[in-house]
């Protein structure tokens, strides 16, 4: 294995890909003998020449920021040396790029299945209760936890309560983000059956509800108001049994690729997603959409410092226009709440290696692989145009992944550098950036994008990743499924009554 890797050929560092090298150590790159000055982890870069104060860092073919000390050759480049050279709103120009996508379509490929009646696919069949308040969320427990006991759903994928703090005490965008959101999960169609549980009371009525629901299936969503009846368990048991009941009627059938729609995330990022996990993804990003599928990009405060890559990408001058709004909204919602726009990357990314935010964008929107930039989606709204598509959501890994499913997504490929536990409500793929993490946290990664590290060819990997997402919709329950990690976020900005 490659001890060291210059990414692209103009950049002026490189990554330390393996454990890490020592002080002294030699290393070859680009024909060239490097003498490390200093040890540097993995993950973590260090210079490939001598450069001055002020100079740009440059990684992934692009400037990652400036230093603010002269470095020599072989030394470390991070925190200490290192700065961002992201300021305010800029001004963007059309540049339409292109790529040419070498992914065949397989007509013979299908996914099994659950054909809802609207036309969407499900790729589980679970019950849930979803709670219009928080008020309810114990009683919405009691009811899942007795029909557990007392029911036989053990042909189903699951039987889940999704919890939530919201739902009263909510004003302006705050109520509706939430309504949109439960009304989203209402309409999944990895749910096969759905009880809605209300309290009565609430400012999130039924009524209102419904109305941001629109159509719905009457056979499979079902209403319940707690102050309406003198046991709510009781009658919500009764409602999920009849549910439980219509479930069993369904069967997984093979249905197009062209159903699929997967989200796109990254969570606790080290210096190595830039160069596997993340560029593995997007190569399925490009061939999912080849099949006709649809991948979604979120986490627009991680796109800053490369948002231009994606602009270049709009397939016409409005989505171009649309993607220019989602980045200087949310540099505007940062404002509106007095906050730095550009306090990234975390800790766990700096320990990883990464240093600027602008060095983490690059990284980042790599998972979106290269195919065009077909349309720009508002927090919960569902993809209309099959592609790749842009969704306004921020970098928090529960609210960012939760969007995602909550604008349809049915699965989340999820790469990490550091590992995570956490699951959203439909399946969210762990993709491990190395294999030390992969091995280290078997119970939490279920792929390992590290082997692209050791001799294994990108497309090698893509046609595991490829096996691994068909599986998993086809029925294959991922890490947090068996653990039963399994949690809803809502975005929230505004006050509380």
């Amino acid at each position: 294995m490659n001890r060291c890797m210059k990414i692209s050929a103009s950049d002026n560092v490189a990554v330390v890909v393996c454990e890490g090298v020592r002080s002294g150590d030699v290393v070859e790159i680009d024909g060239c003998e490097i003498a490390l000055r200093e040890d540097v982890a993995r993950g973590h870069k260090f210079a490939l020449k001598d450069m001055s104060a002020g100079e740009k860092v440059i990684k992934y073919g692009y400037p990652i920021g400036h230093l603010t000390q002269s470095v020599r050759s072989g030394e470390w480049i991070h925190t200490h040396n290192l700065s961002s050279d992201l300021s305010e709103n800029l001004e963007y120009i059309y540049s339409p790029t292109s790529y040419s996508i070498d992914h065949q379509r397989d007509d013979g490929l299908r996914v099994m299945g659950f054909l809802r009646k609207n036309g969407e696919m499900g790729i589980r069949n679970e019950l849930w209760i979803v709670p219009t308040v928080g008020c309810v969320n114990g009683q919405a427990q009691a009811i899942a936890e007795r029909l557990r006991r007392e029911c036989d759903c053990s042909f189903l994928d699951d039987v889940r309560v999704y919890t939530h703090n919201y739902g009263c005490s909510q004003l302006g965008d705050d109520h509706l983000n939430t309504q949109r959101a439960l009304a989203s999960l209402i309409k999944h169609p990895n749910a096969g059956g759905v009880l809605v549980l209300g309290l009565g009371c609430e400012n999130n009525q039924i009524a209102s509800l419904q109305e941001v629901i629109g159509e719905w299936d009457e056979e499979r969503v079902r209403f319940l108001v707690a102050q309406s009846v003198e046991d709510e368990v009781e009658a919500g048991v009764a409602i999920c049994r009849e549910l439980v009941e219509k479930m069993r009627e369904d069967r997984r059938e093979p249905l197009s690729l062209s159903l699929l729609r997967v989200g796109l995330k990254c969570g606790g990022s080290d210096g190595l997603s830039g160069i596997t996990a993340n560029p593995l993804v997007g190569a399925f990003s490009d061939w999912l959409i080849a099949q006709g599928g649809t991948t979604i990009l979120t986490e627009v405060p991680e796109m800053f410092g490369a948002e231009t890559i994606l602009m270049n990408r709009a397939v016409n001058e409005q989505v171009f226009d649309d993607t220019v709004q989602l980045i200087n909204n949310f540099k505007e919602y940062f404002r509106s709440c007095d906050q730095p726009i550009y306090e990234n990357p975390s800790p766990g990314n700096k320990q990883g290696g990464i240093t600027t935010l602008e060095e983490k964008s690059l990284g980042c929107v790599q998972k979106g692989g290269y195919q065009p930039v077909v349309g720009v989606l508002d927090y919960c709204q569902r993809a209309e145009q099959r592609g790749l598509n842009l969704l306004k959501a921020p970098g928090n890994d529960l609210v960012a992944t939760s969007a995602l499913a909550l604008s349809g997504c049915q699965l989340v490929l999820f790469t990490t550098g550091r590992g995570t536990p956490f699951g959203s409500f439909v399946p969210t793929m762990k993709l491990s950036t190395n294999t030390p993490l992969a091995q280290f946290k078997s119970n939490w990664i279920d792929f390992d994008a590290g082997v692209l590290l050791d001799g294994v060819t990108q497309q090698e990997a893509l046609q595991r990743l490829i096996e691994k997402v068909l599986s998993t919709a086809n029925g294959e329950h991922l890490k947090h499924e068996q653990a039963g990690f399994k949690e809803l976020a809502i975005i929230k900005s505004g006050v509380t009554l």
